[in-house]
This record gives C-alpha cells, sequence and structure tokens, in this order.
C-alpha cells in the first residue's frame, strides 16, 4: 500500500486521540478527518478498485457518492466496482449514469457497450458503441466489436475487429482465444486450432484456450494431446474433453479408451469421466 495512504491513517488516529483528550466535538473531528481524506482520496479510491473484496468497494463507493454526486470519479468508481462484483444489473445503470454525465468521455460509452454485452443486451450495445466516433481506437472498443459482428455472423468484420484488437494489446491471449472459439464455430477448425495455440502463447495457464484447442483438434480426428504446458488435473480434463470429443465423432473405442486414461491420470477421482464410461459400459 502507498505510503500517503499510510500517513493518512496515523494523521486520522492523530486526530482522532487530539479530539479525545481536548474534547473536540464530532462535527469538528469530521471536518479535520474529512481535509485528510481530501488529500488522499485518489489513492483510496485506486486501492478500492484493485483489492479486496469487491462488494466491499461498491459499499464504500455507494457512501462516498451520496456526498459527492456530481463526481464522475466516484461515479466510475461505482459501476467498475459493480462489475467486479458481478452485479451485472446494477453495473449496467451505473454506467448508464456515468454516461449522462457532462464530463463522461467514449471510453466510458465503451464500458458501458461491455456490461450491456455481459448483460445479454446486444442490440443496444451496437447501438452504443456505433455512436462512439470512428477515431475512438482502443483495444477495449475493437474486442466489442469483434463480439458484436460475431454474434451478427459478420465473418469478415469480425476477422478484421479482431486482428486489430490483438495488435492493441501486450496480453491478446483473451481475444486470442475468443478469435479461435469463433472460427471453431464456424468449422475453420485447422485456424482455430492455430489462434488457441497463440492463445497459449501467450498465457499457458488459460485453461480455456487449452480445451478449447482440444475441442478443435478432436473434430479434426486428432485423438492425441498437443504439447503444452498442462498440470496433472488439466491434463486428466483435457483427455477426458478429447475422449467425449471421439465418441461425439463415433469413434467409440478410441473415446472409451481416452476416458479410462483420464481417470487414470487425475491424482484424486474423476467423477464425470467415471460417468461417462459406465454409461458406455450400459449402453
Amino acid at each position: 500500500m502507498r505510503h500517503p495512504i499510510i500517513v493518512s491513517l496515523c494523521v486520522a488516529g492523530a486526530v482522532a486521540l487530539s479530539a479525545c483528550d481536548k474534547g473536540i466535538d464530532s462535527a469538528e473531528m469530521d471536518r479535520k478527518f474529512q481535509g485528510v481524506n481530501v488529500v488522499d482520496e485518489s489513492d483510496l479510491n485506486e486501492v478500492m478498485l484493485t483489492v479486496g473484496d469487491p462488494n466491499e468497494a461498491v459499499a464504500y463507493f455507494q457512501r462516498t457518492l451520496k456526498e459527492n454526486s456530481d463526481r464522475i470519479e466516484i461515479r466510475r468508481g461505482l459501476a467498475q466496482s459493480l462489475v467486479r462484483a458481478k452485479r451485472i444489473p446494477e453495473a449496467k445503470v451505473a454506467w448508464a449514469k456515468v454516461v449522462e454525465h457532462e464530463d463522461s468521455t467514449d471510453d466510458d460509452r465503451v464500458q458501458l457497450a461491455d456490461v450491456l454485452i455481459r448483460a445479454g443486451e446486444w442490440d443496444q450495445a451496437e447501438k452504443v458503441l456505433d455512436a462512439i466516433p470512428p477515431t475512438l481506437e482502443t483495444y477495449k472498443r475493437y474486442r466489442l466489436e469483434a463480439m458484436i459482428a460475431d454474434s451478427n455472423k459478420e465473418w469478415k468484420k469480425a476477422d478484421s475487429f479482431y486482428e486489430v484488437a490483438v495488435g492493441l494489446t501486450t496480453k491478446p491471449a483473451s481475444v486470442l482465444n475468443n478469435w479461435g472459439y469463433s472460427k471453431l464455430t464456424r468449422g475453420d477448425l485447422p485456424e482455430a486450432e492455430k489462434l488457441f495455440l497463440e492463445a497459449i502463447r501467450h498465457d499457458d495457464k488459460l485453461y480455456t484456450a487449452k480445451n478449447n484447442l482440444v475441442m478443435a483438434r478432436g473434430a479434426q480426428g486428432k485423438y492425441i494431446l498437443p504439447v503444452i504446458p498442462m498440470t496433472q488435473v488439466e491434463k486428466a480434463e483435457l483427455l477426458h474433453t478429447l475422449g467425449l470429443a471421439a465418441i461425439k465423432s463415433g469413434d467409440v473405442k478410441t473415446g472409451k479408451a481416452l476416458l479410462r486414461e483420464a481417470l487414470e491420470t487425475h491424482p484424486q477421482h474423476f467423477e464425470a469421466a467415471a460417468r461417462a464410461l459406465a454409461a458406455l459400459d450400459e449402453a
């Protein structure tokens, strides 16, 4: 935690002790403490947005907003905290209020579009993005544009937006995974496989990309796990995914062998694989 915050807490403690010693009334102490808050409020806001329980951050910004309803940075803090807390209906309302503020920016409108997508309101999100000037060229804007183009099955637009988004971030793993999944749903399996591998190269802990990669390979009849970083539990789960893919393609013998391997690989009892094997044996 930053030193100014520690200093402010010490000063706050000194003010409280002074109030006890000299009989300062509550109103005067609040005025003194308010002065301390003004100095370090931006630091505290930043801390609340990045650490701790997001619901505590929501409560903090709600309290602060009651006394500072005209301050857009407090509105933003509340909206961001609600998204972190996965309270999407409330976050949608909060971001709409941010956008209504006279000092709102196009980046705020992108955030509103993001939360509308999270709420499943794709058409409304598209309208919000369409109203933003094309001069705003940010990673998040293009990532959302790609997702909306995907939802509309506008594949060329989606590919173009994904490509631009990848070039605008130093951490492209998640958008590469989304792009790969888009290719997977279109049936472009080799290209999907390439994109998932690229996503994993950028973030070898992104399990969704690993699982999607195995799905893409399984759909092509490739029933051997790719050479990628994985834990023992991940290996068992990926074998399970591959086994189900083989069974779905009609290769039950290979599927059962993969499920047995998944059971043997998992360090604990692997209930999902056990159930799938039992169901096959009973069929």
